[in-house]
């Protein structure tokens, strides 16, 4: 005993930085480049972007391309793979209405707290905002958009925009539908295990070709560091944080419900569950923090759905149907917060009463409707749906812009935490959750290292058939491959 104590210390070479300590580091580091870029100014008589700037939205830009680049193919394999491993769980269906069902519970609860607050402090009421500024937003959502995103417009779930500058000149820039490529991987998934036999050198490939991007993916979630220094000195040179005194007390109730979900109702939601809120938030921070500076749920998604496997247990072939699934349908700070509050604020400050009805339409948005915008992801998109639902005026969305990126952080932290949520919460539940895992502490890289010892039947547990059941279970979990039924 005493010699592997002894031991223990001599197997660190050297001094290592915790991860999550360089992401703080390069959180205060990117905030001080920030400013000081935003004290140098614009240059040139068109007002350009100084050099420190164009230095910052390039590595900002280019570590969420990175992180985006991957998705696409996650995505696919990661279903596809999952997909097959379900072949053999018994309980398949049961998982996927279990994970819809969590999603509404915390979408409810969070539209909740967000109308109560909106109907406490009211934002809209004696606003500094300037009326002049209501403009309609350049694209809405709508039930039907939803329902054609879900059809494939071809292969590889491509989606071109087409825009045009202000001297007449046209771009066009390609782009993933998420929605539409999670269609084509079930549909691959499905087809792979209805084939049988001759589909299983499709699949081996499938769960090699998994593990390759992977491995790639840490080596750019490696670099987030450096992307926040980018990534958040962009956004203090751009908006700044002078923008938030006309929008000062709409700002601050929005924060104040992100915070409410974020550090009361998730911590119960898990203690209700038997799971420890504190193992919860340190597995889950790499990715609520890579999700603050990036603004971005889908550029956050590998980094979430790792967490969700290495530190919070979920085993691989659940994660990978819930965490890609959650990123397009799950957004408790952009669906249900920040929809609800808006559009009381923008009722108040119109001078718009609304009635019991209009309040319950609210909540059937946040709770339902964001699978209506999971094809054009974007929080304004969803507050357009909003108000076109209750009859609220869409030029309302235009008094809002001004402090839309600096909000965005705030929300899309709160979205990837409840990605990561739910799954944890539906695998403790149906017994597949790895509780050492979920209970292990991460080491200086931010993750439960992937040797942590699997967990174990609880002495407690019945013997005989329950007992091999259970255990089953929890070596499905640590494994990542599913028991047989």
């Amino acid at each position: 005993m005493s010699d592997q104590s002894t031991d223990a210390p001599t197997k660190r070479r050297g001094f290592r930085f915790p991860f999550a300590a360089q992401v703080l580091l390069g959180l205060v580091l990117g905030v001080v480049l920030g400013v000081v870029a935003f004290q140098i100014g614009p240059v040139g008589e068109e007002g350009e972007p100084n050099w420190l700037a164009v230095t910052l939205q390039t590595i900002g830009s280019t570590f969420v391309t990175l992180l985006q680049t991957i998705v696409p193919p996650l995505i696919v394999l990661a279903v596809i793979s999952s997909i097959a491993n379900l072949r053999n769980v018994t309980n398949a269906a049961r998982l996927a209405w279990k994970t819809l069902l969590w999603f509404g519970i915390t979408a409810l609860v969070s539209v909740a707290i967000a109308i109560v607050l909106g109907l406490t402090i009211r934002p809209g009421l004696n606003s500094a905002v300037d009326a002049a500024s209501a403009a309609d937003p350049s694209r809405t959502g709508s039930w039907l958009a939803f329902i054609e995103s879900i059809v494939p417009a071809n292969f590889l779930g491509l989606a071109a925009n087409t825009s045009a500058a202000d001297d007449g000149t046209l771009s066009t820039s390609l782009g993933f539908n998420v929605l539409q490529l999670i269609v084509i991987a079930i549909v691959l998934g499905i087809a792979a295990v209805k084939v049988g036999k001759a589909a299983e050198p499709f699949i081996n490939f499938t769960s090699s070709a998994l593990e390759v991007v992977l491995k790639a993916l840490w080596w750019v979630i490696r670099l987030a560091p450096i992307g926040t220094v980018g990534l958040l000195g962009n956004a203090v040179y751009s908006y700044g944080w002078t923008t938030i005194g006309a929008l000062g007390k709409f700002t601050l109730t929005i924060y104040i419900g992100l915070a409410l979900v974020l550090f009361v109702v998730y911590p119960v939601v898990t203690r209700l569950n038997g799971l420890s809120p504190s193992k919860y938030f340190s597995g889950v921070w790499p990715a609520v923090q890579l999700a603050f500076v990036s603004r971005s749920s889908m550029g956050t998604m590998p980094v979430t759905q790792r967490v969700t496997e290495q530190n919070l247990g979920v085993p691989r072939y659940y994660s990978a149907f819930a965490v890609p699934f959650g990123a397009t349908t799950k957004m408790d700070g952009c669906a249900a917060i920040y929809p609800a509050i808006s559009a009381i604020f923008i009722a108040q400050f119109f001078g718009v009463d609304l009635s019991v009805t209009d309040y319950l339409l609210i909540v059937f948005v946040s709770v339902i409707g964001s699978a209506a915008t999971a094809g054009t992801t974007g929080a304004t998109v969803m507050l357009t749906l909003t108000l076109s639902t209750v009859g609220l005026p869409l030029e309302g969305v235009g008094l809002l812009l001004a402090v839309d990126p600096i909000l965005d952080m705030g929300r899309t932290a709160v979205n990837v935490a409840g990605q990561a949520l739910v799954p944890a919460i539906v695998a403790k539940r149906e017994g597949i959750l790895d509780q050492a895992r979920y209970d292990a502490r991460p080491d200086a890289s931010g993750f439960v290292p992937l040797d942590e010892p699997a967990a174990t039947v609880s002495e407690s547990a019945e013997s005989g058939a329950d007992d091999a059941d259970e255990g089953a279970e929890r070596e499905t979990a640590a494994s990542g491959t599913p028991a047989k039924g």
